[in-house]
């Protein structure tokens, strides 16, 4: 199973490139954050990044969806994000680092879950805000610049994915996996 990661800032565009993937036949994994911080707000948390838990929550959801995905005959998959951009989360909200992600990290290290090559999806240069995504600009390049240093920290390679149209971008992923010889 070879597993890849779309990384990169808020609004870079990842799930728009993930959509493009999955139309064109890949196997693809959903982000877990978004949809913490969805079922949170549907719960009435107006802020679900305060909550104790959050980060815990996140990365529980990312295990669950690796487990899913490992059962998938696809021998590609592409997630979008993965437990280094909890990581980089935490770190962005000042949050000190749980015990459960530092043991999740440590088994995607041991295991060699994802392929050390990650898809670093630059910015467009401008991002509309959700309900969820709710950054400016400036502040999602800092913490685009986070996810940047802890994957670098942990030892993986990024590959960068210029702006361009979602089609393109996708395309230029793919590539990429198909020139690593998979």
């Amino acid at each position: 199973m070879q597993r890849y990661i779309l990384t990169g800032a808020p609004g870079a565009g990842k799930t728009v490139i993930l959509r493009a993937l999955q139309q064109a036949g890949h196997a693809v994994v959903e982000e877990a954050a978004t949809d913490v911080c969805a079922r949170q707000l549907a719960l009435g948390h107006a802020e679900p990044w305060t909550r104790p838990r959050f980060i815990e929550d996140i990365v529980r959801l990312q295990r669950r969806r690796q487990a899913l995905a490992a059962t998938f005959s696809d021998s590609i998959q592409v997630f979008d994000r993965s437990p280094v951009c909890t990581l980089a989360l935490a770190r962005h909200l000042g949050l000190a680092v749980p015990e459960v992600l530092t043991r999740e990290l440590e088994r995607i290290r041991r295991e060699q879950v994802y392929r050390r090559q990650v898809f670093f999806i630059e910015s467009l240069g401008f991002m509309t805000n959700t309900e969820v995504r709710r950054i400016g600009l400036e502040e999602a390049g800092r913490f685009g610049e986070l996810h940047e240093g802890a994957y670098r920290e942990l030892g993986y390679e990024l590959f960068r994915i210029a702006p361009g149209t979602p089609e393109g971008r996708a395309l230029a992923v793919w590539r990429a996996i198909e020139a690593a010889g998979v």
